[in-house]
């Protein structure tokens, strides 16, 4: 049967020799014996296939007998179907079906919740008997343990990480927690401190190994009590207080009063363990005036170990820990009370520090073989680098004493002036007899003139001078502290003498007089500075020393000064003569008291700048102040009379009286001014030249002319000019005339004359 289904090669049906190319078309001939073929070939296959029917016909009753019966069995499944389909639709079964099913859901959801629940139970019980057990721990001792299901509780409660929403109960687990955790941290401390006590009475430290405390059963020995705190992480607050008391009672006596100490072991004789060991103060007679550092470090480096071995028992963390806890201040304590001190007071001294730098490099290094301090913390070691900066601190230190020598001295001077170099006048009258009085009497630098200044401000530039000497025999670095020092000092007194002579600045007096000395001694000396000590100054600092724009700043104080009094001194004249009511109906007798009063007032007022100023200000300066004044009150007074609108023949008289009086009154004064003009300008000199100093001086004594003079005359004056070049306008001219000549034809024609003048 399977020969029937080979495969029929067509080309072994054609007879065709030269079908060895497939693309090759076939002819007509071909094509119909290929049919032929075929045909006779189909005839055969259908003869072999009813053939094997036949042999085979039982296998093939068989089988269709047996299809027959499946087929019989699929129709009898099918009416099954149809009843059984039938059967649902007449009933609501797969309503109840569903019903079922979700109640077997909400049982089986129901039944997982509470496996849920119970777990939970069973873990928060678990948990409360682990705290629990955490309590009986600690009571029993088991100090250990405890320390350790506190660790690990904070991690399963997740302590400080707590959420939103959680369950009420894990709050209170917290607490319980918590509780547990101060409980345990509370009894840790205090057997840390009944274990390390500190006697100060007895200058002892006692460190206990064997530690009994109310409520906990049995001993517990240090060692287990250190571990425990530091397994919770407790170990800094546990050795907080023993390090604090530390430093007190052992730290600071050694330190500060140079004690020594001594330790000693007690050994029990049964278990051959240590009980306790003990830490001697031992106190010296002599506080420590000049300790050898190696001697201090040596004594430090004793405590340390005692601390290392007794109470630290050699553990490397402990150790950091406690070091941490106490070098910052131990090293602070070195620095302010030996290392510090130890800087020298002379720079040439700095070469013989080189000891206390290499004492202090290898005690550090001892503490960092310790692990009392980092060895890979730069911040550890700040002794060796305070040391190494010795330069820099020797001249911070000694720029602090330039600055409050300074400072002190500013605030002490008092500024006042002997009565003796007042009374006798100004050094240049008196061929410098008045320095044995006051020597504070100074050269000006770029000025051939002396002036008295203030105890202060000659030591101030004393200090300034001696800084700057400093600072050409010192390295780079220390000159160039000192030259910040130097120009701080001056700067200080700017910054103290105002506020400290406030309440005098504010009055006409010999203390604002001396100040304003000082500020102009003190800018001619900072003038000089640069050329008397820069090129000696090292090379680095030649670049940077400048002095010369600080003069300037106490240029402006100086004038500021001299003008604040010499406003002070106008704005008083200005006060007095307006007491006078404009010089208006002296012919009466009050009115003429009351102006008289206020020209007692000028004249007094002049007369009391006269004493204050003379002695103390230079003369040129002396000479343009007092000139101002003057002009201020004559030309006051010559503008107040030139505005009166009337005057009867007895009032112009008395106003004459007035005038000469005043200038009789103040010639002492004029004298001096005289005097000075003199001394400056020998040659030259020639009293007009107080006249042209002061102009309104000739217009006053030239209106006391006028009150008495014709009125021809007055109108010749006009014409001549004279009145013209005194500084008198023709308006003043016109109403003087008008206030003292009643109307008539002649006064007319001279008022003419005086309008057509030049014309």
């Amino acid at each position: 049967m399977d020969a029937l289904f080979d495969a029929i090669n067509v080309r072994d049906l054609l007879s065709t020799s030269d079908l060895r190319d497939p693309t090759a078309p076939l002819s007509a001939p071909d094509l119909r014996l290929l049919i032929t073929r075929l045909e006779s070939h189909s005839l055969q296959i259908k003869s072999k296939v009813k053939s094997y029917i036949l042999a085979h016909h039982s296998d093939f009753s068989s089988l269709f007998s047996l299809c027959n019966d499946a087929v019989s069995r699929t129709d009898q499944i099918n009416q099954c179907l149809l009843d059984l389909l039938a059967l649902v639709s007449d009933s609501p079964i797969d309503g109840e079906i569903r019903e079922i099913v979700e109640e077997l859901s909400g049982k089986l959801k129901e039944a997982r919740e509470k496996r849920e629940i119970l777990e939970l139970v069973r873990i928060i019980v678990g948990i409360s008997e682990r705290l629990g057990g955490i309590k009986e721990g600690v009571k029993n001792g088991r100090l250990r343990l405890a320390a350790v299901d506190i660790r690990d509780l904070k991690k399963v409660l997740r302590i400080g990480d707590e959420e939103e929403r959680e369950p009420v109960v894990y709050g209170l687990l917290r607490k319980e927690w918590l509780d547990c955790f101060e409980e345990i941290q509370e009894m840790l401390v205090k057997f840390v401190e009944n274990a390390v006590q500190f006697e100060p009475d007895s200058s002892i430290v006692r460190v206990k190994y064997r530690l009994s405390v109310d409520g906990i059963a049995g001993v517990v020995d240090l060692h287990s009590v250190l571990d425990s705190m530091e397994v919770i992480g407790i170990l800094d607050y546990g050795f907080a207080k023993v390090a604090d008391q530390m430093i007190k009672h052992v730290i600071i006596p050694v330190v500060k009063k140079g004690s020594s100490v001594s330790s000693m072991e007690d050994l029990k004789d049964v278990s051959k363990e240590m009980t306790e060991a003990i830490l001697k103060i031992l106190s010296t007679s002599n506080p420590m005036v000049d300790v050898d550092g190696e001697i201090i470090y040596s004594r430090i480096i004793q405590v340390i170990n005692f601390v290392c071995q007794c109470i630290c028992f050699e553990n490397p963390s402990w150790i950091r820990c406690f070091g941490r806890l106490t070098w910052p201040r131990i090293s602070e304590l070195v620095i302010s009370n030996f290392l510090s001190k130890a800087v020298p007071e002379d720079a040439s001294k700095l070469a013989g520090f080189q000891k206390i730098i290499k004492d202090t490099y290898e005690f550090e290094t001892a503490l960092k073989e310790m692990a009392f301090i980092s060895a890979s913390d730069n911040t550890d070691q700040k002794l060796s680098n305070f040391a190494e900066n010795v330069e820099l601190h020797f001249a911070s230190r000694k720029k602090i004493e330039i600055l409050a020598k300074a400072r002190n001295l500013l605030l002490q001077c008092d500024f006042t002036i002997p009565q003796e170099y007042t009374r006798r006048g100004h050094p240049m009258k008196n061929s410098g007899t008045a320095v044995k009085y006051y020597e504070h009497v100074v050269d000006l630098l770029f000025l051939s003139e002396r002036c008295l200044v203030s105890k202060a401000a000659t030591q101030l530039m004393d200090l300034v001078h001696q800084t700057l000497k400093d600072i050409c025999l010192s390295s780079p670095r220390v000159a160039l502290e000192f030259y910040h020092a130097a120009r701080d000092a001056i700067l200080l007194y700017e910054a103290v003498v105002p506020v400290k002579l406030e309440r005098q600045l504010d009055g006409v007096n010999q203390v604002a007089v001396l100040m304003h000395n000082d500020c102009f001694y003190l800018s001619q000396e900072i003038l000089g500075l640069a050329f008397e000590y820069r090129s000696d100054f090292p090379i680095s600092i030649k670049e940077h020393a400048v002095f010369v724009d600080l003069a300037p700043r106490f240029q402006v104080m100086a004038e500021e000064i001299l003008q604040r009094q010499i406003q002070l001194v106008i704005s008083n004249l200005k006060e007095a003569i307006d007491g006078a009511d404009g010089f208006q109906n002296t012919h009466q007798v009050q009115q003429f008291e009351s102006a008289k009063f206020s020209i007692d007032q000028v004249v007094f007022i002049l007369e009391k700048v006269h004493i204050i100023w003379e002695p103390l200000l230079l003369p040129s300066t002396y000479k343009k102040s007092l000139c101002m004044v003057l002009e201020s009150v004559f030309s006051r007074i010559t503008k107040d009379i030139l505005l009166l609108d009337d005057m009867a023949a007895e009032e112009t008289l008395q106003l004459q009286r007035l005038i000469h009086l005043m200038l009789e009154s103040i010639s002492s004064l004029m004298e001096s001014l005289s005097t000075v003009i003199q001394k400056e300008r020998p040659e030259e000199y020639h009293t007009s030249l107080v006249d042209d100093l002061i102009p309104s001086l000739r217009k006053i004594r030239k209106v006391a002319e006028l009150l008495d003079m014709p009125l021809k005359s007055i109108t010749t004056a006009w014409e001549s000019g004279e009145l013209i070049s005194i500084g008198f306008t023709m308006l003043e001219v016109k109403d003087f005339i008008k206030a003292i000549f009643t109307d008539s034809p002649l006064r007319k024609e001279c008022l003419w004359r005086i309008e057509n003048v030049g014309l």
